[in-house]
């Protein structure tokens, strides 16, 4: 049959012919003892998918001893081998010999099954962590993190569990040299089109993939959290991965019963349950915030007028309070700009910007800010390398721009103003009101251990210059006695 030009150049586009639609397929085919569940099926349908996309980014998260790195960093790879034997692959762990045992597995695998693969080792390079195929570029290098890479270019990367175990996790020394791994030597060795997975239990926010979710090129990688029990809310429109109803455990590769998954639900803690086996890695609780301190208000506190500007009535003062730190500079942080208003003795958080901006997009964010809170005319700035360009590059542009210097440890300015929120005098959104505010609470309660303190230092600069600060000069703070006659004529609840 003679093909058309179109058709011929339509060919060379179509997806390969597959003896093994899946890694599972071609594991079945070689175990018939694999036990294949849905989460199993899942990873497959990612893993074809990553495979399939050049330059794919793939992010999956899952509880241990699922068969996860059996299927991830065992079949997947030679399953990839058997669709495109001059792939290059390079499969990575936290310590070397965990990635070269599963150089070994791959490479037995071939050894024992290479007729029906179509695939041979060559006896020349065969070692366990470094072989390759007979007739093929393709083959398998295995490292550990913060090791060295081959040099030849990576055309597929495995990074299986970058971290051993909570003391690593728990440790800014692991986690920053499994960061620079990946900057310094993973990502500097993919060659064109190299799709990448990493496959992990989450045991930090602040993890590999913490990090890579936060980089400015964190919206390419695609995320898969497959959590042990389902945790969704279907009123949010929010779906579970596998199609479980809400607190229906998955199905596991052991056998685990349901009554077994409470049992480790109950020996793990929450906090362990929640990242390893819910994948929502969270800090530990602090000791300086507490949750049922905040006090909600339901009610808006502010109007909004025809012209876009909003106004907090009766309010005694209304500030803005700004810690900034560019992406430019240091990509880990957030610029934070809180709007806050005093009645009398109680403080009420009413608009918050919390985003990774560029100096210009903050000077940007600043004025328009400032122009939507004209009330606001007192904006405090914490005067460092980053708050003080902005200062000298707004003064004659915003006007009441006040440098503040800190004074003490960011604990010490934490627990200064800590007895305010403790008594009830600070007052946050409800979270239909402002959806943000989820996050303002949890970043509290993990300080000082959570990765992230922007709006903490936002919210103390904003107590310590509106509550503290008067208190501690002997000023007198004048109750807003007709609060509520003027929040009735804007038919606003004073809570």
């Amino acid at each position: 049959m003679t093909l058309t030009a179109w058709e011929a150049a339509a060919r060379l586009f179509e997806p390969p012919r597959r003896r093994w639609a899946s890694p599972g397929d071609l594991a079945r085919h070689l175990d018939p003892k694999t036990r294949q569940t849905l989460m199993l099926d899942l990873l497959d349908d990612e893993l074809v998918r990553l495979l399939d996309t050049p330059d794919g980014r793939l992010v999956i998260s899952v509880a241990p001893q699922e068969g996860k790195s059996q299927r991830t960093s065992r079949r997947f790879p030679l399953w990839a081998l058997t669709q495109k034997p001059d792939t290059r692959i390079a499969i990575a762990s936290y310590e070397h010999g965990v990635a070269r045992r599963w150089g070994r597995a791959i490479r037995d695998d071939i050894i024992v099954h290479g007729g029906e693969l179509g695939l041979s080792v060559r006896d020349d390079l065969s070692a366990q962590h470094e072989w390759q195929l007979v007739g093929h570029e393709g083959g398998v290098y295995a490292a550990g993190i913060g090791g060295a890479l081959t040099g030849r270019p990576v055309d597929l990367l495995v990074i299986d569990d970058p971290i051993k175990d909570r003391a690593q996790a728990d440790s800014a020394v692991f986690r920053e040299r499994a960061w620079d791994w990946w900057t310094d030597v993973a990502a500097t060795r993919l060659a064109p089109g190299a799709p990448v997975v990493l496959i992990l239990t989450r045991w930090h926010e602040d993890d590999l993939a913490g990090r890579l979710l936060a980089a400015e090129d964190g919206h390419l990688w695609r995320v898969v959290n497959i959590p042990a029990q389902a945790d969704h809310d279907p009123n949010k429109g929010e779906v579970d991965p596998l199609g479980r109803e809400p607190g229906e455990f998955m199905e596991s590769a052991r056998g685990r019963t349901r009554a077994q998954w409470e049992a480790i639900k109950v020996r793990s803690g929450s906090r362990t349950w929640a990242s390893l086996y819910q994948g929502r890695p969270a800090p530990a609780a602090g000791d300086i915030f507490q949750r049922e301190w905040w006090r909600e208000y339901t009610s808006p506190r502010w109007i909004e007028r025809p012209d876009g500007s909003c106004w907090a009535p009766g309010a005694d003062e209304v500030c803005m309070s700004w810690d900034m730190t560019f992406k430019n500079t240091d990509g880990s942080d957030y610029v934070v700009g809180q709007v806050w208003a005093r009645y009398g003795l109680e403080l009420f958080l009413l608009d918050q910007v919390h985003d990774r901006l560029s100096f210009t997009e903050t000077c940007a964010e600043l004025r328009r800010m400032a122009a939507k809170w004209p009330q606001a005319t007192l904006k405090l700035v914490e005067d460092k390398a980053n708050g003080t360009a902005v200062i000298n590059s707004l003064s004659r542009q915003v006007p009441g721009l006040v440098p503040v210097e800190p004074d003490g440890s960011k604990e010490a300015r934490a627990r200064a103003v800590t007895p305010f929120i403790e008594a009830g005098q600070v007052w946050i959104p409800a979270p239909e009101l402002c959806p943000w505010v989820g996050g303002f609470v949890q970043e509290h309660n993990g300080f000082p251990n959570a990765a992230h303190d922007d709006q903490v230092d936002a919210c103390t600069q904003a107590i310590n210059r509106m509550l503290l600060a008067p208190i501690l000069a002997g000023d007198l703070i004048i109750d807003a006695t007709e609060l509520d006659d003027e929040l009735d004529s804007y038919a606003i609840s004073p809570y």
